[in-house]
């Protein structure tokens, strides 16, 4: 998921930041249009799809396509390419790079803060999820573990003499990775010198 997130999220915001071709302006317009729409208006649609249609029930395929593409990183990484000096992108094309190269040699190494943040937002996301594996999934062994610590509190808590303790520690273990994450990667969330690739 975090994969291919970054990888299409990488492609669209180059080419809506960097490439000149018609429709463009329409395209991002649709791009800032699918952001503003709720998940839970296409929760039905996508169920019908990739349920019935698919057959993806129980599967962790089935829960991952939702969030495969998200359009949230697209305009992360279009903002940070928009800010990359002209002249990079000019010198590297005079040298015979190609749009793959450009985007490959000299976008990318500078675009790291950005990497990072739709990184995280992408893994936060999907990860407190709840909703949608609720619906894709019955078999405990594939929940989540929003959905299994869900269950656990209408079920099981009310028989347990006790709960509290493991609501919390459940509760911990779902916060962790997130934190964790933030922790290890906060000095990268700075912005890249961007002039120090760029000489005069």
């Amino acid at each position: 998921m975090l994969l291919g997130t970054v990888v299409f999220g990488v492609l669209a915001g180059y080419a809506l930041a960097r490439l000149r071709f018609r429709g463009r302006g329409t395209l991002f317009m649709l791009v800032l249009l699918v952001q503003v729409i709720p998940f839970q208006l296409l929760l039905i649609p996508l169920y019908v799809l990739i349920v019935r249609g698919y057959g993806l029930a129980d599967s962790y395929l089935g829960m991952i396509l939702p969030f495969a593409i998200n359009t949230t990183a697209v305009f992360i990484f279009r903002q940070f390419f928009l800010q990359l000096p002209d002249d990079l992108f000019a010198a590297a094309r005079l040298d015979g790079a190609g749009e793959v190269r450009v985007l490959w040699s000299v976008a990318l190494p500078l675009v790291r803060p950005a990497l990072l943040t739709a990184v995280l937002l992408t893994f936060i996301g999907p990860w407190n999820e709840f909703l949608w594996p609720f619906l894709v999934t019955k078999e405990a062994g594939m929940q989540p573990l929003a959905v299994s610590l869900a269950n656990y509190i209408s079920t099981v808590s009310a028989r347990a003499a006790n709960p509290f303790g493991a609501i919390l520690a459940g509760a911990c273990v779902l916060a962790a990775p997130a934190v964790g994450l933030f922790i290890a990667f906060q000095r990268q969330f700075v912005s890249t010198d961007l002039g120090s690739g760029v000489k005069g």
